[in-house]
């Protein structure tokens, strides 16, 4: 496994379910949430180049596809990783996979744009902040356990 895709475990628990026994959609939103956050863990250098640059990273387009329900009991494993570096965003891409089958539950991409603190707007991605993403970037190929 590439060292720019970050991996997380979870376990689906009872206040994950929706009416029907199964993960309710807004909750693999959470699922992928804490797959990013462990992915800029894993690559503290990446937030240190942002913060020094006064910039952020800011969602601006969730695109999710549900492929198989997830229930109680389910342990889980988020992949994560960057995908495409533009000028202006680039996409985190995530791959939601059941360990006891290796079945693939959801994927998404999400896009986002560097903040500029200062001026309250998007701003290029360019200097370090992008040679440091353009390290990280890696294929959707690259995403299996």
């Amino acid at each position: 496994m590439s060292d720019s895709l970050s991996r997380t475990a979870l376990r689906v628990r009872g206040y994950h379910l929706d009416g029907y026994g199964h993960v309710n959609n807004a909750r693999y939103l959470e699922f992928i949430e804490e797959g990013r956050w462990a992915f800029f863990d894993e690559h503290p250098a990446l937030i240190k180049e942002l913060h020094q640059a006064g910039k952020a990273f800011v969602v601006v387009n969730l695109n999710i596809d549900y492929r198989a329900a997830a229930v109680a009991g389910d342990d889980l494993v988020v992949l994560t990783g960057i995908v495409d570096v533009g000028d202006r965003s680039a996409v985190c891409h995530h791959q939601i996979i059941r360990r006891q089958d290796g079945a693939l539950v959801a994927k998404a991409d999400l896009t986002f744009v560097l903040l500029d603190m200062k001026a309250n707007k998007a701003s290029p991605i360019e200097g370090e902040v992008r040679d440091a993403l353009n390290t990280l970037t890696l294929s959707k190929e690259a995403f299996s356990l």
